[in-house]
């Protein structure tokens, strides 16, 4: 079973005024020092829980994933990839754009 808040402060308190030595007249102290670390372990806490509660990203196979390459290309390999390979790649033609413009 879960203890309180002030439970596990109050046993806090306690062992810290053991770890020094039982001095008298420093009740108040542990106290705030057991309650700042209570409040240090809530956020903490807190912190994973909105980590752990984060939806995850239903991400597909990298298999499904688009291509990076554009136009006819892509489609030559997207074949390629569903028929096993079985479909040839033929070679880039050279831009319709050259260098000999009519005057």
């Amino acid at each position: 079973m879960l203890e309180s808040r002030d439970e596990w402060i109050k046993k806090r308190a306690y062992a810290i005024w053991e770890e020094e030595g039982y001095p008298s007249g420093r009740d108040t102290v542990h106290w705030e020092q057991a309650s700042s670390e209570r409040i240090a372990l809530e956020k903490k806490a807190s912190k994973k829980e909105k980590v752990d509660a984060k939806p995850k990203t239903d991400a597909k196979p990298k298999a499904d994933a688009k291509p990076k390459i554009k136009g006819k290309a892509a489609t030559t390999v997207m074949a390629a990839a569903v028929n096993g390979g079985s479909t040839k790649v033929s070679p880039k033609r050279p831009s319709k754009k050259t260098g000999d413009a009519k005057i």
